[in-house]
């Protein structure tokens, strides 16, 4: 499975981590930065990523800054992306069993590494439960001009 990453600064460390996490568990890794600890703008990361996700380059996505919310909001701007920023397990599953979401987002100051694994983990590993939930994906889409 292959999965875009990407990060601004606060996101950074985080960043490396979880990808040499993926890594020594068989996942192929796209970054897309940043590539260091110098203060950055996330959208000039979290939307190449997005865009990685959406033209089917990569199976998922990750984006992490400090709170994951702008890198959610910058990856939700990319059609096709349904990005989740989730901060406790059950976020995560459920982000994907009902919203099919194709992209992750993590708080860096949010959470330790533990925790931002055992997230990753849960989302990479849940399907989608389908069923009423298509229709509602699919409203989301139809109604956001995506």
């Amino acid at each position: 499975m292959k999965i875009s990453i990407a990060s601004d600064h606060a996101g950074f460390a985080l960043k490396q981590d979880i990808i040499k996490w993926l890594k020594e568990n068989n996942y192929e890794i796209l970054d897309f930065g940043a590539f260091n600890s110098d203060s950055v703008d996330y959208p000039d990361y979290a939307f190449p990523a997005a865009e990685s996700v959406a033209s089917n380059e990569s199976d998922y996505g990750i984006v992490i800054c400090g709170t994951g919310i702008g890198v959610s909001i910058t990856a939700n701007k990319v059609a096709g992306i349904r990005c989740a920023n989730c901060c406790n397990l059950e976020m995560a599953k459920m982000s994907r069993l009902h919203n099919n979401a194709n992209v992750l987002a993590l708080g860096a100051r949010l959470m330790d590494l533990d925790m931002a694994k055992s997230i990753t983990k849960i989302f990479l590993e849940t399907e989608f439960e389908g069923g009423r939930h298509i229709r509602r994906v699919d409203k989301i889409h139809s109604i956001s001009g995506l």
